[in-house]
């Protein structure tokens, strides 16, 4: 083997252990005792664990006429820094162009860009209803996912829902879904507008919890009816909580994540910051935060990614009132950090829904698990070190961070992107470009070959 990680304690979803790794061309060769090769890297007193797995990002993204402050280099840099070694982002179609050439263009910015490995989800907006024979094309480019809005005004009503999930149903593909009821947010947005109620805190009023979970509810409906896949994006309250847990139970092939502002803060933050941390669905009472973690340890909910989509503070105050705000914050540096450190949160857990389980479920079959055939995408943690967030310590390309002042125990000190260090000594190692695009297939087994 080419490379040995030695003394560290492993940590998977089934346990914690001690074991060296064996490393050659790029992938885990074998996890055991007494392991050598021609180099070994001493873990003794820290842990290993796989690489963070982020299927929900936004890099080199324009909403509302303003570019994200993060494109794939930046974006990628502050990803690898902590602890995650592969990220998906997303592709919509310009008029004219086939979803394949999106996908093509979008998989070219990213190329000589990013650090990490990437891969992409393909956007359903209404006009790409025309070209729904597209989607088995799209499959078999390695791109199985597919994400719709139920807000904003490319959104999609249950009629055109219902026309892409059997499209998807039928090509092998995964349904992902903004769930929102943008028809009471629109008209909740112009009551408040009309009466001068322009604070950030509206942001929050005018999407009601209720209605989230209502959203949700259609979407799960619309694929048990289809047969389809489906994963819900950026759950924030008990109201959608629910509705998954149900249709699970009564068999459903269905997902959840949250992410860490949900777990982290709640609606005290529109005093503190003001319009910098909106984002969409939005930060809630702190009695839904409370029931968001319990969900996340119980496993009502299986992931946690980012929707990391950073703006920088003159970005986010440009606005007059609440509802122009450019919606996205930065989180894909301090998740894995905040997600280690949340009230209750197990070892094995933690590197379940940061890792392994987004991995399985989005067709990444080499991510996300320490095991021979697997990539050799590692991180190396200090447990015992502590750091207090804030955007002097974190390398997202913005001068904010919504996580400011919040302590955390165990930061990430060597990571490794199929065998290559990319992160020393908290340092980030790495020329731009090495990150490889993912060809993903859903229903693999992990660490299975091409």
């Amino acid at each position: 083997m080419e490379l040995v990680i030695t003394g560290g304690t492993v940590v998977t979803p089934e346990g914690v252990f001690e074991a060296d790794i064996g490393i050659r061309e790029g992938r885990i060769a074998a996890v055991g005792q007494g392991l050598s090769g021609r180099r070994r890297m001493e873990a003794q007193g820290r842990l290993v664990t796989p690489g963070g797995v982020d299927v929900h990002v936004h890099l080199q993204y324009r909403v509302g006429g303003l570019d994200t402050a993060d494109d794939f280099a930046s974006g990628s840099r502050a990803a690898v820094l902590g602890g995650t070694t592969t990220f998906l982002d997303f592709v919509e179609t310009r008029p004219g162009q086939t979803m394949l050439e999106a996908l093509q263009s979008r998989r070219q910015q990213a190329e000589g860009q990013s650090v990490a490995d990437f891969g992409f989800h393909m956007t359903i907006q209404p006009p790409d209803l025309e070209n729904i024979d597209q989607v088995a094309g799209v499959v078999e480019a390695g791109c199985p996912t597919f994400k719709h809005y139920m807000a904003y005004g490319f959104c999609l009503d249950d009629g055109q829902l219902l026309t892409s999930f059997r499209a998807l149903a039928a090509a092998g593909g995964m349904a992902l879904v903004h769930a929102e009821n943008w028809d009471v947010i629109r008209r909740l947005i112009a009551e408040s507008l009309e009466a001068g109620q322009v604070h950030p805190r509206m942001h929050l009023r005018c999407r009601p919890a209720a209605f989230e979970g209502q959203a949700a509810g259609r979407a799960l409906d619309l694929a048990e009816l289809t047969g389809t896949p489906v994963y819900l994006f950026h759950v924030t309250c008990v109201e959608v909580v629910e509705r998954l847990a149900a249709a699970r139970s009564r068999g459903l092939e269905a997902w959840g994540e949250t992410c860490p502002q949900y777990l982290c803060l709640d609606e005290e933050v529109f005093e503190r910051l003001g319009p910098l941390p909106i984002c969409s669905p939005p930060i809630r009472e702190k009695a839904q935060q409370q029931s968001l973690q319990r969900a996340l340890l119980r496993g009502d909910l299986q992931v946690v990614s980012t929707d990391h989509c950073p703006f920088s503070s003159a970005q986010k105050q440009v606005a007059a009132d609440f509802s122009r705000v450019p919606g996205g914050i930065p989180a894909l540096e301090s998740r894995m950090m905040l997600v280690r450190n949340l009230p209750g949160m197990t070892l094995p857990r933690w590197v379940d829904v940061c890792c392994t389980t987004p991995a399985r479920v989005m067709g990444l079959t080499r991510k996300g698990r320490i095991q021979p055939g697997c990539d050799a995408d590692l991180v190396i943690w200090d447990p015992l070190a502590r750091r207090t967030l804030g955007p002097e310590n974190l390398h997202e390309n913005v001068d904010w961070s919504p996580f400011a002042g919040i302590p955390v125990r165990g930061v990430p000190e060597t990571v490794l992107r199929r065998g290559e260090v990319v992160v020393s000594e908290g340092r980030l190692v790495a020329e731009e470009g090495g990150g490889v695009f993912q060809e993903r297939r859903l229903g693999g087994s992990e660490g299975q070959e091409d």
